[in-house]
């Protein structure tokens, strides 16, 4: 057999799209906003190729770029990382995960993934020989916790790293206070390392805060942080993020990284640098997609389907038992094709057969649309 991969197909969320596009359905299925980043940014990125700043970065990223995420991190966490040697640009959040976990992963070493987990992270821990480790949260009246016992009982000598998503995609969980507590006598109890992706960290709602692993020392030491500028400045297009770690873990991160981008795109780099010289926009992010989440669940509360409002990210999952009796992925493309909606199955976020009816909306999208979408909603179900 050829396929280091063979039972890996396209991504749900390539699959979703492509069929809304064929449906001509409304696109509430892969996330990334139906509307532009800010007109300052995209002007900067054109005065940066007319400054011809259009050849190769610096391995690690735009020193300016560098200097603007490590006050960035300060400002919202109290933590100076140093810009030389502890953050490294990268092509995107998903870059910066495969990168980290082929930088840190040998054969045969097992890697803890907690349920729901994005798709993309198994795959990558199969390539670089390892042992994918499934843990799934705890389901309770509407909403996923993290279940640290399971987490516990999951370690062997074989363990190498946690890959804790929080915010979570799809379930918005984040890390409470005992949470944090937990993980830390966890990995007091063993030499594991942690690999924490943090792409929605500005999307925290109802006044909550965002508590980053780069907040506890006793956790960012032995941890790699992943972060997107996608997310947080809606340029999910760029494919720009970047990773925050301490400089063992970076040394070997940008020896792996030298090798399968080398660096990152240079007037994008320059852009975001000149940007975050004086923006704080990621500060009125919360409240710029709770207000869509806000809206969007205006109209899905007068459907039968059930919910609670998400805590974070810019997806709601909401169960849909209470409609029909069937698979998430046989309700999902009922409604693309049939109904002119796009929706994500929460199925694939699992390691096998699950009991639960869930499905994810994406509010990342116009006033207009969601509304739209509401409205269609409630003709169908209400």
């Amino acid at each position: 057999m050829l396929s280091k991969l063979p039972h890996t197909g396209d991504s749900i969320f390539s699959v979703m799209t492509r069929l809304a596009n064929e449906h001509g359905a409304l696109n509430l299925a892969q996330g990334f906003p139906d509307f532009d980043p800010d007109e300052k940014l995209q002007h900067l990125v054109t005065q940066a190729m007319s400054e011809r700043k259009n050849q190769y970065a610096p391995m690690p990223g735009l020193p300016a770029l560098s200097e603007q995420i490590a006050l960035k991190t300060q400002r919202c966490y109290g933590f100076l990382p140093d810009a030389n040697t502890e953050i490294t640009v990268t092509a995107g959040a998903t870059q910066a995960l495969f990168t980290a976990i082929m930088a840190l992963v040998h054969t045969g070493d097992e890697v803890i993934l907690i349920d729901p987990a994005y798709d993309a992270y198994a795959p990558a821990v199969q390539l670089a020989g390892g042992i994918p480790v499934r843990v799934a949260m705890r389901y309770e009246n509407l909403a996923f916790h993290f279940d640290w016992d399971a987490v516990e009982k999951a370690l062997s000598p074989k363990t190498k790293l946690l890959l804790l998503n929080h915010p979570n995609n799809p379930a918005g969980t984040i890390l409470q206070a005992n949470d944090v507590a937990r993980l830390h006598q966890i990995m007091e109890k063993s030499p594991l390392l942690l690999l924490s992706d943090e792409v929605y960290e500005h999307m925290v709602f109802d006044g909550k805060s965002f508590l980053s692993v780069l907040r506890y020392g006793h956790l960012r030491n032995r941890s790699m942080v992943v972060s997107s500028f996608g997310k947080t400045y809606h340029s999910t297009g760029w494919k720009i993020g970047y990773v925050v770690a301490p400089s063992a873990l970076q040394q070997e991160f940008r020896k792996v990284h030298q090798f399968n981008v080398f660096s990152v795109n240079t007037p994008m780099q320059q852009a975001y640098a000149d940007f975050l010289m004086s923006d704080r926009s990621e500060e009125k992010l919360p409240a710029f997609y709770e207000q869509k989440r806000d809206l969007f669940l205006s109209h899905l509360s007068k459907t039968p389907f059930r919910f609670i409002p998400t805590a974070s990210t810019y997806f709601q999952l909401a169960d849909f038992s209470e409609i029909i009796q069937q698979k998430d992925m046989d309700f999902v493309v009922d409604m693309v094709k049939n109904k002119g909606i796009s929706l994500i199955p929460v199925s694939p976020f699992f390691d096998g057969e699950i009991a639960h009816r869930l499905v994810r909306f994406c509010f990342a999208k116009s006033d207009a649309l969601l509304t739209q979408a509401g409205e269609k909603l409630c003709q169908i179900y209400a």
